[in-house]
């Protein structure tokens, strides 16, 4: 059951007067009417009454959307003061915001302490240079190694999120993003692969040859690295992918807003049902004498000459088994196809971590 809830006040593309290539927030947030302080109170006491009773942890408010420490610091306070109330009547019990790198000084995180604000998540996207400057971020990895070092020294709560497949970016970039991530010690991550969007400098570049965006199967291989990096340091990824929306709606090359078929609407489980599959795969090959069998069965085609198949269980908790399973079915028929003497039951086990597989014989 989940146990984390986020109230979201969207401030579409305000207090961020830089345009990035991939960036137009007139499209992502086209159906968000703009957010004054005043409509704060009304969108938490709309939310509320829906999370009563049903066991949640944590209850925060998020100001998404934009750059918000880039506004003006009379309405930040203006938008944190209503937030702040809820949080000392004991309603919410954290308020959280997004912002750019470069917008973090001793000012902003004096005010945001003042309000007890509890996490701020910085839109790095990469820690290379060169790939920033491709991108038009207006910022270079000295601000996020800045805006990293004083949210520590003030203890807010670090979160980082990283793009994939920017121009000029790599797998060896994208890897060394991932590992200076880890180096600042975020407490959560967002991993979101390069989507081309109308109307943005991107597209333009993508029209004319200038830029070339990964293919699916290529931004799930390298999302699945930095994932594996960023979890083996137990951070919590809170994302990989955007969400499906009616304006993103991933429906191929002539959709409204994406193009280059680079949206997917599972891309998370698309990413979580390779690392799994790798994993369970793992976990069989070391069963006896299952290699040798299965690559003999999957090269003559013959699945053990009238043998009776090895009946074995793959197993996972509720919330992995989509993935163990695999997006459209594809790992368990990948494991069908591969190890035709096996006879795989998936099973449920709720003892089980997430994302955490076992394999035994039945």
């Amino acid at each position: 059951m989940k146990k984390h809830a986020i109230i979201p006040v969207f401030i579409p593309h305000r207090g961020c007067p830089n345009d990035c290539v991939f960036c137009n927030q007139k499209a992502i947030t086209a159906r968000q009417p703009d957010v004054r302080p005043s409509d704060v109170r009304n969108i938490i006491d709309t939310y509320l009454p829906t999370l009563s009773g049903r066991g949640l942890e944590t209850i925060e408010v998020a100001f998404f959307g934009g750059s918000f420490t880039g506004l003006p610091i009379e309405e930040q306070s203006a938008f944190l003061e209503v937030a702040a109330e809820y949080k000392s009547k004991g309603l919410i019990d954290k308020i959280h915001m997004s912002t750019r790198p470069d917008y973090i000084d001793q000012k902003i995180l004096d005010n945001l302490r003042h309000y007890s604000a509890d996490t701020i998540e910085l839109g790095v996207q990469s820690f290379d240079d060169s790939v920033l400057a491709a991108a038009g971020r207006g910022h270079t990895a000295a601000d996020v190694y800045e805006a990293c070092s004083l949210i520590h020294e003030y203890d807010f709560e670090l979160g980082i999120q990283l793009m994939i497949g920017l121009p000029g970016d790599s797998l060896e970039k994208c890897l060394y993003s991932s590992r200076e991530t880890v180096r600042m010690r975020p407490s959560i991550a967002r991993l979101y692969p390069t989507i081309v969007l109308r109307d943005t400098a991107l597209f333009d570049m993508y029209k004319t040859g200038l830029y070339h965006p990964l293919t699916t199967e290529e931004a799930v291989a390298i999302t699945k690295e930095m994932y594996r990096i960023l979890t083996d340091a137990h951070i919590n990824i809170i994302r990989v992918g955007l969400k499906s929306t009616d304006l993103i709606s991933g429906s191929g090359e002539e959709s409204d807003q994406t193009w280059g078929h680079t949206y997917h609407p599972a891309f998370r489980q698309l990413v979580e049902g390779e690392i799994a599959r790798e994993d369970i795969e793992a976990q069989i090959l070391q069963l006896p004498a299952v290699g040798a069998e299965s690559a003999v069965a999957s090269a003559d085609g013959n699945p053990g000459s009238g043998k009776e198949k090895r009946r074995i269980t793959v197993s996972g908790n509720g919330v992995s088994f989509s993935n163990m399973i695999g997006n459209g079915a594809c790992n368990r028929k990948y494991f069908a196809a591969r190890y035709p003497d096996l006879s795989i039951r998936f099973a449920v086990d709720d003892s089980l971590p997430d994302m955490t597989f076992t394999v035994r014989e039945s």
